[in-house]
């Protein structure tokens, strides 16, 4: 017999060798037809695997990413077999599981090529075999035999893969009449796949390599029910209407210049305008905690960042070096802000007395992104970090902590970002050769952030192996208007840093000592919160962040002169205004200005020019009635203090 532990504590003795779906059978037939994967000791497995020792088990159903990844893992591998039914000697690369759903790179042959027509018929081929009910199989393999296997079937890209694995480690899964090199976890069988549909084919380059051969690459998303997938894909069309690129082009805030450079946004004056409302924003914020502001440049020497450690696992992803006339002199354009932080924490002798320190700085950071990532502002080479880190004694570690969870929740509040919840990202317990830093530095900052967290009773999920290289962190997974998960704000506790820059204060006890460093962003980065907030919003800011709070709409030219006198008088008392003078129907303007996401129409002509009124429509409310320019100017301020009454 062994034991296993639930989540809960609980522990219950089973045979040895008993699977994760007999255990959940054990304890409900409704939860043993759900789970689609199970965790155990940490690690995903299938549900069928036996298991021969004691372990620590948590089931996974379809409401749970690691339930979906097995789910669209084992969807991939029915994609891979419809293709090799209806093209036979199709070979191919691999097929994991995505954010939304899952792809496989294939090579169809010469003179064969893939096109939206071709869509259907391996949707009806991959539910045909669904049907089938084929029961997925896990296989250890040896290597040589793994090698014999797919030099048989003439695949040299299973073949490259599997040379550069240890003997020992391979497996390979089975359904029906198709192999697959593969580590799973998958689902039991086939027959849960109710719902496929092909999303789209793009080119993708052998391993990512240009130099090596171009394979075609199918999308795909599927469903346990018909109706998910019909659901999915009414989303999919509200998203088209809410993508921040095209909302971005039309409410004239950002755009991107080929001479520029690929993933290097370009902000325009209403984008710019609404992203420094953003910043003065979070400085204010930031001023009721005593942050202080700090600038720093754009490029560090490299030296700088082989002592962070950022060059050792940022490297890859930064711009190459930028070398300077004198002799061995190198500066990279910085991807992180933290180094030079460190390096004005030494600028003086600190005392335990002078901590904590809080340096915030919104500073633009480089990583160079392949050009086949980069999307709108969601993801860019350049980006600029609302960025601060707190340098404090390990006794002030915890009440520090609870102060940024406290700014980051106002900030949701604030921007109406309710549905969320928090990743406690921990290290890999297996793999630690990815991290710096010792055990125990590990140890006290992941128990620091798990006893904050449980202090403020946030709603929270433990991810293994997403923590930062040099410690573990708290991120914030928002839910934005369409149901779609951001990761948003990120707080994260660092020893290690402080270690490798020498970083000390004098304490009580006039020893040295060495400070905790607390890394946060609680927007994450100004381009990805905006490109979020424009979708979350649909582009309908709240007023006092909008770049126009109304626009002025004389009924004729008669009135433009009265429409003038408004608009100076609203510009006077801090109203963002504009005045539409074209010599269009008033029902057109009204139209033309609603779709630009405006939030008050002010409406002129006889009457109002003669009673000094204006006539009010607000965006999505209707007629708000005749006043006085006064009144409406109370209004907007009564408006923007509700939304802001916590800022001053």
């Amino acid at each position: 017999m062994i034991k296993i532990t639930f989540p809960d504590q609980n522990v219950r003795e089973y045979p040895k060798g008993v699977t994760g779906y007999e255990i959940a059978k054990s304890l409900s037939n409704n939860l043993a037809k759900e789970i689609l994967s199970v965790s155990v000791n940490a690690e995903i497995q299938d549900v069928t695997r036996p298991i021969t020792s004691d372990a620590s088990v948590k089931f996974y159903k379809w409401d749970d990413a690691e339930g979906k990844h097995a789910f669209w893992h084992s969807s991939a591998h029915l994609l891979a077999e419809a293709l090799e039914n209806l093209y036979p000697g199709v070979k191919f690369g691999i097929g994991p599981a995505i954010e939304n759903g899952f792809y496989y790179d294939v090579d169809l042959g010469q003179d064969r090529n893939l096109t939206d027509k071709d869509f259907k018929q391996i949707e009806d081929k991959m539910l045909e075999l669904a049907r089938q009910k084929s029961d997925i199989l896990r296989q250890d393999i040896s290597k040589a035999d793994a090698l014999n296997l797919f030099n048989q079937k003439g695949d040299e890209y299973k073949v490259e893969l599997i040379s550069e694995l240890e003997d020992g480690t391979i497996t390979v899964y089975k359904q029906g009449n198709f192999t697959d090199l593969c580590r799973g976890p998958h689902l039991p069988n086939s027959e849960y796949i109710k719902a496929v549909k092909i999303m789209n084919i793009a080119g993708a380059y052998w391993r990512g390599d240009e130099k090596r051969k171009q394979l075609t690459r199918v999308y795909g998303v599927s469903f346990p029910k018909q109706k998910m997938l019909t659901d999915y894909l009414e989303l999919l069309e509200q998203a088209k209407l809410r993508d921040h690129r095209r909302l971005g082009k039309e409410l004239e805030l950002f755009t991107f210049s080929a001479r520029v450079g690929q993933g290097l946004p370009l902000w325009l004056p209403k984008g710019a305008q609404l992203r420094e409302r953003l910043e003065n924003f979070l400085k204010k914020v930031q001023k009721k905690y005593d942050y202080e502001p700090v600038m720093t440049p754009h490029i560090g020497q490299k030296e700088l960042y082989v002592t962070s450690g950022h060059y050792a696992k940022y490297g890859k992803d930064s711009f190459q070096p930028i070398h300077t006339p004198a002799e061995d002199e190198e500066f990279l354009l910085k991807p992180m802000n933290c180094p030079h932080h460190c390096e004005i924490y030494k600028f003086k002798p600190r005392s335990y007395k002078d901590l904590p320190l809080r340096y915030a700085e919104f500073g633009t950071v480089y990583r160079y992104e392949q050009s086949g990532e980069l999307h709108g502002l969601t993801r860019v080479r350049g980006f600029t970090q609302d960025d601060a880190h707190i340098f404090c004694r390990p006794d002030q570690l915890k009440e520090e902590f609870l102060k940024v969870i406290d700014i980051v929740l106002y900030i949701f509040s604030t921007l109406d970002f309710k549905d969320f919840t928090t990743q406690i990202s921990l290290r890999d317990p297996i793999n630690r050769e990815k991290y710096i830093g010792s055990d125990e530095n590990w140890e006290k900052a992941e128990n620091a952030i798990i006893e904050a967290t449980k202090e403020k009773g946030l709603n929270t999920v433990v991810e293994y192996g997403e923590a930062a290289f040099y410690g573990p962190k708290l991120d914030f997974m928002v839910k934005d208007a369409l149901g779609r998960k951001w990761q948003l704000g990120t707080i994260q506790v660092d020893y290690n840093l402080p270690e490798r820059f020498e970083l000390e204060y004098i304490g009580a006890d006039d020893k040295k000592h060495r400070p905790v460093m607390i890394h946060r962003a609680p927007f994450g980065s100004m381009e990805r919160f905006v490109a979020v907030l424009i979708e979350h919003t649909a582009g309908k800011f709240p007023l006092w962040l909008t770049p126009d709070q109304a626009v002025i709409l004389p009924i004729s030219e008669k009135y433009n002169d009265f429409a003038q006198q408004v608009l100076e008088t609203l510009r006077k008392a801090d109203v963002r205004t504009l005045i539409d003078t074209r010599n269009e129907k008033i029902g057109k303007k009204i139209r033309d200005n609603e779709l630009k996401r405006i939030p008050y129409l002010l409406i002129v002509g006889e009457k109002e020019a003669e009673n000094g009124m204006i006539s009010v429509r607000k965006q999505g409310d209707g007629d708000k009635g005749s006043m006085p320019i006064a009144d409406f100017v109370a209004l907007i301020n009564k408006e923007i203090e509700e939304q802001t009454k916590e800022i001053n």
